[in-house]
């Protein structure tokens, strides 16, 4: 159950504390990224078999294998895929930047050169939840800067396969390449390139904490687009909102990760009770309500503060 605690009547650790894994991420990480550079696919298949209990033939994902994943996803659903895609486009293709010069003057140039990266690679989950919007949303806006190559890594389950909404998302962005690897390995091959797995330019996508550590270790060898760890969200909320609401958007993000951080401030005791006690309907509702579960036992908490300017303080 998510623990309810007032501000002022408890020490600040307790209301800043954060349960983090047990296992040395960093050296572990260091450790993958470092196999991967000497051993190559050969670590890669080695890990595939460890973390996701897969034996793989071949790291990519073939055109006949992307085809029967578009086969197998309802109609309707590629239909809002589809839909997504092209609200994206319209979006990002605002956003195109464009070269410019200036030689207003004699023997004075001055200008801007914007020049697209050769190869984008994506992480995208798909061990604990498979987000086909992470392809839509990372894939889109690297062709329409003008990437040559979009590449990207998704860990496979123990058949091998990829979550058929991945490849269709896939399929749609327009993404070149697709490699069944996920955790700190895919990162390490994209950033130093294997027998299969080319070298990137840039990194981004979401991912665990061994994902983020990686991205992080990798920084300067490749560029990334930021270091995001487990899900957070926080919530600043006055008595007159609706409890239902509140835990729903609370579960939003605690579904996601064992380790994510679910957090309510608010000014209202009374709230504060009736969230508790909708966090523990809705629980038992979620597909993934053991995930969630975890990270609201772990991780969740509601603060009680005096008023809003302290909650906004907090």
């Amino acid at each position: 159950m998510i623990r309810i605690l007032k501000y002022g009547e408890v020490e600040n650790s307790e209301i800043f504390a954060r349960v983090v894994p047990e296992i040395d991420v960093e050296a572990t990480v260091a450790d993958i990224i470092a196999t991967v550079r000497k051993d190559g696919d050969k670590a890669l298949y080695a890990y595939c078999e460890k973390f996701d209990g897969a034996t793989l033939s071949s790291l990519q994902v073939s055109e006949e294998e992307i085809d029967e994943a578009v086969a197998a996803v309802e109609p309707e659903f590629l239909q809002i895929l589809q839909q997504a895609a092209e609200n994206i486009r319209k979006f990002h293709e605002k956003q195109v930047r464009n070269s410019f010069i200036i030689n207003d003057e004699d023997g004075i140039v001055v200008g801007q050169k914007v020049i697209p990266v050769d190869r984008a690679g994506l992480y995208v989950p798909g061990g604990t939840a498979a987000y086909p919007s992470t392809v839509l949303m990372d894939s889109i806006p690297a062709k329409i800067a003008g990437c040559k190559e979009v590449v990207i890594t998704t860990p496979p389950n123990k058949e091998g396969k990829v979550n058929p909404v991945i490849l269709a998302a896939a399929k749609i962005a327009g993404v070149d390449r697709i490699f069944k690897l996920g955790g700190a390995q895919a990162v390490a091959a994209l950033a130093y390139g294997t027998e299969s797995v080319p070298k990137v330019d840039k990194i981004v996508g979401p991912g665990n904490a061994f994902v983020a550590e990686a991205k992080k270790q990798v920084f300067g060898q490749v560029s990334i687009d930021m270091i995001a760890g487990p899900s957070e969200i926080l919530i600043v909320a006055d008595g007159n909102s609706n409890p239902r609401h509140m835990a729903a958007d609370l579960l939003s993000q605690a579904e996601h990760d064992k380790l994510a951080s679910a957090v309510l401030v608010t000014d209202s005791q009374e709230l504060a009770i009736a969230v508790q006690k909708e966090l523990e309907e809705q629980i038992p509702l979620l597909e993934r309500q053991e995930i969630a579960r975890v990270s609201i036992d772990r991780n969740g908490k509601i603060i009680v503060a005096p008023d809003l300017t302290v909650a906004v303080d907090i």
